[in-house]
């Protein structure tokens, strides 16, 4: 029957422990796969990320709500990069219509999927969520930053540039977003390279080529500076110069040019021999006329225009030669595919020049360049506000942006942000581009210099981009003297260091745990641990230095510890992260005392079931008196109980068929608690024997087995074995206080023995920090060579062995609650 019974035990320990690594391997599948899908998206693999994705979310995979939510953040992202609008549409809508993500980046890309998919009115709705989300949203530099000084936030951003198969002998400059294309101002050389106001033989006109992701390049020079040739592609069919609408201009085509002083290099005619006939054709012919044409802006939609004209001032009612030329801008409105109702702009004059307009995403903000009075400078950027369906007063931007030079080609990009060129701000030369960030609409104060490559000796302007300035398009003669519009992507992060936003929470109930220990380890040589606490929310947020790797080492009182490594390598996004940390209480620790504990064996016949022992004093293995001693039955909740006396003895009769648990307590000890599993029913009586130890306030412990190399505090993996031994023992008695003793011998110094006990018994403490004990109940102390177990003292001579005697540590048990 005993057998029986082992077997039975044995047998159901087994199913308990498949399950568990069951489970145990069903959560690590699960962030397995999370993880190979976050990769997948990072390398652009966007087909296996989707795939990955949906496995996680339709297959019955266990995953918990950050897990689900971050899985279907990813696959909506996913679904967008590869065009897919309906289905990143129908993801964004289920998140966010959800509330359980109101991140605003998501709410931006919802809106742009939206605006892809034709939905304009609902774009413009969650664009102005987007707007008042990120105005409540915390500044990034709020947070702190974690592996490198604040004012080193921002670092150098590595761009790979390229030169498009569209550039020609001529001008190519100032691109604008159009539908999937782009629509860009284009010459060719005259006879005068206009630097300043005056004349000169330059003609302007847009340009649209309508598929931009597929124009291609003609040299690559990467961030490093290699410069690389891409081969020629076959082209079938050509048209020569002449056959199409690339003609020399004629007669009656105007010869003024733009009255800005300085910025761009114009030319007259057009020259795209040998190019394929479907890579660039004439924008419009109602918007290219005999005057010249250049740069445009389009609302978000598409659906409108504004564009730079310029025309010939009038003296005396009829054209003479102090006659300047005027910039002026002008809007029409696409209907059936035409443009239409060509009308100009509320702010021009004859007396002044208004140009290089950039109409922001929501429509009511347009930025532009003037040379009228009361300015910085040459030129100024202002800003008109669209208020009750018309345009107001222009506003000076004011010397935060503007300066004594020329401000040129802004652009605003989707989140608000301002690029533009200078050559009146200290750069690298000529022309260079700048970019500011504005709060209400108001520039903030500083602007940024973007770095080399996009900035060269040489003029850079007019660049357009995304609102992370992921990649985009740009101007600049740095090559040959003529303006080019070169393509950047950016292989960088925009920013030093990475935002990251850590939650901790108990992985049973999710609910967050204030008053984490969050220790912060940085892989990089001379980087020093940092240490957060959760707030109340369970949160903690930072900002991790690029291109590198970090361990957290997350703690919390009656927890086990968590350590979860991140890295910032190869994240080329500027979107801030989240990473979540569960932690666990450890399973409470019960003795268990079973029917296949020690049986005793009498001479006498055993009528009843019962069990018996003495309570001990775990130091000295003496028997205690005026212990309570509380046997629970667990099938009907009824407590017996005794009082030890000086022999520390207790006995207890048993019932089969129920569990008990067995609790001894007193004053100044450390409860313990067992548990008795059931006695079969039809099995015959039978005695246990169970002696219970209990830790008083004031014992010293000695752990065998945990010394140290002379000189050295490093835990060997035999010393982290036997401290387990005591994790378990304050996992027992959660009320428990210890003190950590470490000693040495008696040889060298005795300060710097002072100072290597102390070492040693914070290795001890770091380890119980780890395994779960809190450091509020470990208190350490070095004792140095102060208490030898031995005579092994200064000027004795002693064995190795018993010098080592004396390295030793010990708990000492401070508080028992």
């Amino acid at each position: 029957m005993n057998g029986m019974i082992r077997n039975m035990t044995k047998q159901r320990y087994g199913l308990s422990l498949w399950l568990l690594l069951i489970a145990l391997s069903a959560v690590a599948q699960t962030d397995s796969l999370l993880l190979q899908a976050d990769r997948m998206l990072a390398w652009k693999a966007y087909g296996r990320a989707i795939d990955t994705y949906t496995q996680l979310l339709t297959n019955g995979v266990a995953l918990s709500p950050a897990q689900k939510l971050q899985a279907q953040t990813q696959l909506a992202q996913a679904y967008r990069q590869i065009g897919d609008g309906a289905k990143a549409e129908r993801l964004y809508r289920q998140l966010l219509d959800s509330g359980v993500n109101t991140d605003n980046r998501q709410v931006l890309y919802y809106a742009q999927t939206l605006a892809s998919n034709g939905k304009f009115q609902e774009a413009q709705q969650q664009y102005e969520r987007y707007l008042q989300l990120k105005d409540k949203a915390p500044t990034r530099k709020a947070l702190p930053v974690v592996g490198i000084g604040a004012d080193e936030r921002r670092g150098s951003i590595a761009y790979q540039i390229e030169y498009l198969a569209l550039d020609t002998p001529g001008e190519e400059f100032s691109p604008a977003f159009f539908q999937n294309g782009l629509v860009y101002v284009s010459g060719t050389k005259g006879g005068t390279t206009v630097k300043g106001k005056g004349g000169g033989a330059g003609f302007l006109d847009l340009v649209y080529a309508p598929d931009r992701n597929n124009l291609r390049a003609t040299t690559i020079i990467s961030s490093n500076g290699v410069e690389t040739s891409v081969p020629k592609e076959r082209v079938t069919r050509e048209r020569m110069l002449g056959s199409d609408a690339y003609t020399r201009p004629t007669a009656n085509d105007s010869r003024t040019v733009p009255g800005f002083d300085g910025g761009i290099t114009i030319a007259s005619g057009l020259g795209y021999g040998g190019k394929p006939v479907n890579e660039v054709r004439r924008f419009d012919n109602t918007i290219n006329s005999r005057y010249q044409e250049g740069p445009a802006t389009f609302s978000a939609d598409g659906s409108r225009i504004i564009f730079t004209r310029n025309v010939e001032s009038v003296r005396g009612g009829q054209t003479d030669s102090t006659a300047v030329a005027r910039l002026k801008l002008y809007t029409a409105t696409q209907r059936n595919g035409a443009w239409v109702d060509v009308q100009e702009m509320p702010f021009n004059s004859d007396r002044y020049s208004v140009g290089h307009p950039s109409l922001s995403y929501d429509g009511q903000r347009l930025y532009f360049v003037s040379d009228m009075p009361g300015g910085s400078g040459g030129t100024d950027l202002y800003v008109a506000r669209y208020v009750n369906g018309r345009w107001g007063q222009p506003e000076n931007l004011g010397e935060t942006i503007n300066s004594v030079g020329n401000e040129l080609f802004p652009f605003v990009d989707p989140a608000g942000n301002l690029y533009f060129a200078s050559d009146g701000i200290k750069g690298l030369g000529g022309l260079d581009i700048f970019f500011a960030t504005f709060t209400n609409g108001v520039p903030n104060k500083g602007i940024e210099h973007l770095d080399a490559p996009i900035n060269s000796p040489q003029d850079d302007f007019g660049l357009i981009t995304d609102a992370t300035r992921s990649g985009g398009y740009f101007s600049s003669n740095r090559r040959d003297g003529n303006d080019d519009i070169l393509r950047f992507v950016r292989q960088s992060s925009l920013y030093e260091c990475r935002d990251l936003t850590v939650r901790i929470y108990d992985i049973n109930t999710n609910a967050s745990l204030d008053s984490a220990s969050v220790v912060i380890r940085s892989r990089k040589e001379g980087r020093a641990d940092q240490t957060m606490r959760s707030d109340s929310n369970g949160v903690i947020r930072l900002c991790l230095e690029r291109d590198s790797d970090f361990m957290f080492e997350v703690g919390r009182d009656s927890y086990t510890s968590s350590t979860v490594g991140f890295s910032t390598r190869y994240l080329t996004d500027d979107q801030p992260s989240r990473l979540e940390i569960g932690l666990a209480r450890p399973a409470p620790v019960v003795d268990t005392i079973s029917a296949d504990a020690v049986v005793i064996t009498k001479p006498v016949v055993v009528r009843v079931n019962r069990i018996y022992g003495t309570i001990l004093g775990e130091k000295d293995q003496k028997p205690i008196a005026g212990v309570r001693v509380q046997l629970r039955n667990e099938c009907d909740k009824r407590i017996r109980e005794s009082i030890t006396n000086a022999d520390g003895h207790y006995s207890f009769e048993l019932a089969a068929g129920c569990d008990y648990t067995l609790t001894a307590s007193k004053r100044t000890f450390g409860t313990n608690t067992s548990k008795i599993r059931r006695l079969p029913r039809k099995a015959k009586p039978r005695e246990l024997s169970a002696n219970l130890q209990m830790l008083s306030v004031g014992d010293v412990i000695t752990m065998d087995n945990i010394y140290y190399a002379p000189d050295q505090f490093t835990l060997s993996d035999d010393a982290s074995r036997e401290i387990d031994r005591l994790v378990k023992i304050m996992q027992k008695y959660p009320s428990l206080i210890i003190e950590i003793r470490s000693h040495t011998d008696s040889r060298g110094d005795a300060g710097r023995n002072k100072i290597l006990s102390t070492q040693r018994a914070n290795s001890v403490a770091n380890y119980l920090n780890s395994r779960g004990i809190s450091r509020r109940r470990i208190l350490a102390r070095g004792m140095g060579e102060s208490a030898p177990v031995n005579n092994c003292v200064d000027g004795v001579i002693c064995t190795e062995a018993e010098h080592q005697r004396n390295r030793r540590t010990e708990f000492r048990v401070v508080e028992i609650k």
